[in-house]
């Protein structure tokens, strides 16, 4: 695959994550009577990769996340050279991705951005559950190296052949089980930037957290998998 194909592939992933994700939440959340909940949001989350992993991992290795992309570079699954074009169509799909759905979210007038929001992280005052910055941060990272451990595991190539979307988009659903009421659940720093760039105020001030903690979860990660894996041999990089 070409570099400009395998960084269209990216963009579309990633848009769907987001736009599934975090549409979810903002126009299926808390719809009267029938609303989805915090279970449904995990749940499109992980279907958002799931199907993305089926529709684009033989082109790209569908990423649709900054860290995991320098996580598979530090757990040598993936070269150093192209970790700038991957990042960048996968932050330029988020920001589409959050602006459509702000877009067809103002089709309803009750929406309100500065009460509704887009689904963007944050902590404090910004947190679901009123958490604080080191509780947001020490989950983000944990989370996000286990997420990597998961997706380095079932992309190895001793593991069971056709499992890895399966396993990575549950674990993605558990991942935001977990922590929706601590950060609003990033573990990806694109799926974070979109939505802050198109909220503005809190929600932008802190996007460095869903930067940092992602990251460093995701290398600490890629270093342990050497360590625990030994000599893998992968046989694809679907996430």
């Amino acid at each position: 695959m070409t570099a400009i194909q395998k960084s269209l592939a990216e963009f579309l992933g990633t848009f769907w994550l987001v736009f599934g994700g975090c549409g979810s939440a903002v126009i299926a959340a808390a719809f009267p009577e029938v609303g989805i909940g915090l279970l449904g949001v995990s749940l499109a989350f992980g279907l958002t990769v799931v199907t993305m992993a089926y529709a684009i991992g033989h082109i790209s290795g569908c990423h649709l996340n900054p860290a995991v992309t320098i996580g598979l570079w530090a757990g040598g699954r993936f070269p150093a050279n192209e970790i700038p074009a991957y990042i960048i169509a996968q932050v330029v799909g988020a920001v589409a991705a959050a602006a459509a759905l702000y877009w067809i979210a103002t089709g309803n007038a009750d929406y309100d951005i500065a009460v509704n929001g887009l689904a963007a992280n944050g902590v404090g005052d910004k947190s679901p559950g009123g958490y604080a910055m080191g509780a947001g941060i020490a989950i983000e990272i944990l989370l996000t190296f286990f997420f990597l451990m998961i997706i380095l595991g079932a992309t190895d190539g001793r593991a069971p052949a056709g499992f890895a979307p399966l396993a990575i988009g549950l674990g993605l659903t558990l991942i935001h089980l977990i922590s929706i009421p601590v950060t609003n659940t990033s573990v990806n720093p694109a799926r974070s930037t979109g939505p802050a760039l198109i909220e503005g105020g809190i929600a932008l001030s802190q996007l460095w957290i869903f930067w940092v903690a992602p990251i460093v979860g995701a290398l600490l990660a890629g270093i342990v998998y050497k360590i625990v894996g030994g000599d893998a041999q992968n046989v694809g990089t679907e996430s």
